[in-house]
């Protein structure tokens, strides 16, 4: 496959109107004289009055919106063994995985995750045998963390890690992979391409990301390119799914 580059107030405003009315006196209306009546005293008007009035018709400042969360799924494998959380529109396909005999087939699972458009995404086996092999490489790690839902059979942590590898004397430029791993291999002193593969008790784990059709076809033009990419939206969501990894 190609590389895949997927949580009010109205405020009431109360205004008082104060009506002024002006009484003109007729100087022919009357003779007499006039008596008048001192005026009461204004009120005086304190600044502990104008703020308790103030706490009185001001309502509250609208609270910012909480973005939602996206939804999420948890799928596991048949076996039920280990599981992991992906985005609801994601769908994950499942057939037979690799197997030495009929009776190993039974628990041996590979499951195929795709976006909503159908496009394959990643790729895990669960309950596999072992196999494969690995070389010298120089080994440039972009980023990892620990998967802390799974400890291989040896006791040893898994982390999660995107990082490339350059192989002495190999052309094409050089190997990008997104996986998780024995957490060793995401050391800065890591000399070899090792496996993604994790022993565990039913088996053997292992789970990655697609970014090419093949491991000799770069999936980045360059390493500035897969760091940008590492700010993606889908970069986020498939990071997220492979820490989820959980083994029971």
């Amino acid at each position: 496959m190609k590389k895949r580059t997927t949580r009010l107030l109205g405020t009431a405003t109360l205004t008082g109107i104060l009506l002024t009315t002006a009484a003109c006196a007729d100087p022919q209306a009357s003779t007499q004289p006039i008596s008048t009546t001192p005026a009461a005293p204004a009120a005086t008007i304190t600044a502990a009055d104008s703020a308790r009035a103030a706490s009185e018709t001001t309502s509250p400042a609208p609270a910012p919106e909480t973005p939602r969360a996206a939804a999420l799924q948890t799928f596991t494998f048949p076996d039920g063994h280990i599981s992991f959380i992906h985005p609801a529109g994601w769908t994950v396909k499942v057939k037979p995985g690799p197997a030495l005999n009929a009776e190993a087939q039974k628990n041996s699972f590979e499951a195929i995750i795709s976006d909503a458009s159908g496009t394959g995404l990643a790729r895990m086996y669960s309950g596999m045998y072992g196999d494969g092999a690995a070389g010298p490489a120089s080994r440039t790690i972009l980023d990892h963390a620990p998967a802390p839902g799974v400890t291989n059979m040896a006791g040893e942590a898994t982390e999660f890690g995107f990082a490339y590898d350059e192989y002495p004397g190999a052309t094409g430029g050089p190997y990008y992979f997104m996986d998780v791993r024995n957490a060793r291999e995401f050391l800065a002193t890591t000399d070899s391409s090792g496996s993604s593969q994790i022993r565990l008790p039913n088996g053997v784990l292992s789970a990655w990301v697609v970014l090419s059709d093949a491991p000799s076809t770069p999936a980045f033009a360059s390493p500035a390119e897969a760091k940008a990419w590492m700010g993606t939206e889908r970069y986020a969501q498939l990071k997220a799914m492979l820490l989820s990894l959980h083994y029971a």
